[in-house]
């Protein structure tokens, strides 16, 4: 009886693990984890759900070493086949199911030690195939906007709001708004303040101007994929009239541009169906292809969010708690995926700036030549786009409000602060005018070193300080 609880607890704790696993890398295999963080819960994957709901009796017929060679035994002999997306995620799965059953191998069995090193293989594996799942879904379901960012992003978003709906919240701007506000935390930190259950997505795009930001909102949105709230990240550099505006320029010379304007609006295949209907079809898919008749025992069991937080900062201290063979596989594992961009669009950069590091490997450029800055004015298009995204949002009845990002003080030379001030001001003008919110986060403690990855774009530590400082803004009229 007592080797029947450990197997039992083994494989729960293996399978949360794994778990955490697929929701931290946004794996395409993680359909049977099933997260909804607005409401604060989530599902185990289908296979280690089954095996919690056995019989103490069942588990004993079972060998769970033996029953992880027969899993990896189905992974190899499904890579041999795999060509497409859903193909190669069946070889993740597989692979997926083989590292939780040698896990589940109790410490005190003899095979213990080679089941450990069995468990990092089969992860090394189940990380290569998820790779190659991830590289044959290369090609777009839309014509492309001239922006791999914005492909990206907009995929992500279709694919988001096809699971949840529009978000309450809203992020766009460019990169340094990519990697400057994060969704979770943003979540976590408006919980905390009372604002339980509120989703967020950043829709933030390299290069975005306030140009792009008025394209993406009017045009390339509908009126039914907007949010409750929207939070425009940036700074001068995106108003920045006397810099040639490439991003825009892209987009509206592309193929998607043209199809966008003949009627035809970007969707994907799989639009049609109901976001559960989609999911429960996909399992049962998955499910063929080992263990069919685990299919009929999955009752899934729910866990606190607190517990399943998918955050960098979770992942780093749920790797403390494990034993030092599994957390080398998971460190490993979770290294592919730092610097990418997550479930909720967020960009998660875990580079700290060093002066005095950081210009031994890249030259330092004065803003006199910085082309962000290159004949700085305000006005004009990028004025004009700000005024046009004012009176959208008001007849939409959609607050809006703009953030200011912080830079660090080694990027502020006198060209830079210059043109900064400028900005602040004329926005703040604006602001009164036009009648939308502008909050202006460039204050010394946000512009520590160690909150950014290079002299102007904010770092995952930064992000997560931004977003709680947004979420005890009072006066920022968040959704209820």
């Amino acid at each position: 009886m007592r080797t029947n609880k450990l197997n039992s607890k083994a494989i729960t704790s293996a399978a949360l693990v794994l778990a955490a696993i697929f929701s931290q890398a946004g794996a395409l295999c993680a359909r049977g984890t099933q997260l909804e963080y607005s409401q604060i819960s989530v599902s185990l994957p289908p296979f280690a759900a089954a095996y919690r709901e056995r019989q103490p009796s069942l588990l004993a017929e079972s060998d769970a070493f033996a029953e992880g060679i027969k899993s990896a035994n189905r992974a190899v002999s499904l890579t041999r086949t795999a060509n497409s997306p859903e193909e190669w995620n069946n070889v993740a799965v597989a692979w997926l199911e083989a590292a939780t059953w040698m896990q589940a191998v109790p410490p005190r069995n003899p095979r213990r030690a080679l089941a450990q090193k069995k468990v990092i293989e089969y992860l090394r594996n189940f990380a290569f195939a998820k790779q190659r799942a991830a590289a044959t879904t290369s090609n777009l379901p839309f014509p492309t906007f001239g922006s791999d960012i914005l492909d990206q992003q907009l995929q992500l978003y279709l694919s988001y709001l096809s699971a949840f709906g529009p978000p309450d919240i809203l992020i766009v701007g460019s990169s340094r708004a990519l990697q400057g506000i994060d969704p979770r935390t943003l979540q976590q930190a408006l919980a905390a303040e009372g604002y339980r259950g509120l989703r967020v997505f950043n829709f933030s795009v390299n290069g975005a101007t306030a140009q792009v930001v008025d394209f993406k909102l009017r045009e390339l949105l509908s009126p039914k994929q907007l949010p409750r709230l929207i939070i425009w990240a940036d700074g001068a550099r995106a108003f920045n009239e006397g810099r040639v505006d490439r991003t825009y320029e892209a987009i509206v010379n592309s193929p998607g541009y043209s199809n966008l304007k003949s009627g035809r609006r970007p969707s994907l295949s799989l639009d049609d169906f109901s976001a559960s209907e989609e999911s429960d079809a996909f399992q049962a898919r998955v499910y063929s292809i080992f263990q069919p008749n685990l299919a009929k025992n999955l009752k899934p069991q729910k866990f606190d969010s607190d517990f399943f937080d998918t955050s960098p900062a979770s992942a780093d201290s749920l790797t403390a708690s494990l034993s030092s063979e599994f957390q080398f596989a998971l460190n490993a594992l979770l290294n592919q995926w730092h610097n990418v961009i997550d479930s909720n669009g967020f960009f998660p950069v875990s580079a700290r700036f060093n002066p005095f590091t950081y210009y031994r490997q890249t030259p330092r450029v004065p803003g006199q030549y910085d082309g962000d800055y290159a004949s700085f004015r305000l006005g004009g298009k990028q004025a004009a786009a700000l005024n046009s995204i004012v009176a959208f949002t008001r007849a939409r009845r959609i607050p809006l409000v703009f953030v200011n990002l912080p830079l660090t003080q080694d990027y502020l030379d006198s060209v830079r602060m210059s043109a900064e001030q400028q900005f602040v001001q004329d926005m703040q003008q604006r602001a009164r005018s036009l009648g939308f919110i502008f909050r202006n986060l460039s204050r010394r403690e946000l512009t520590r070193n160690d909150f950014f990855a290079d002299p102007s774009h904010i770092n995952r530590f930064g992000a997560a300080a931004v977003s709680r400082a947004l979420a005890r803004d009072r006066s920022i009229p968040w959704p209820k």
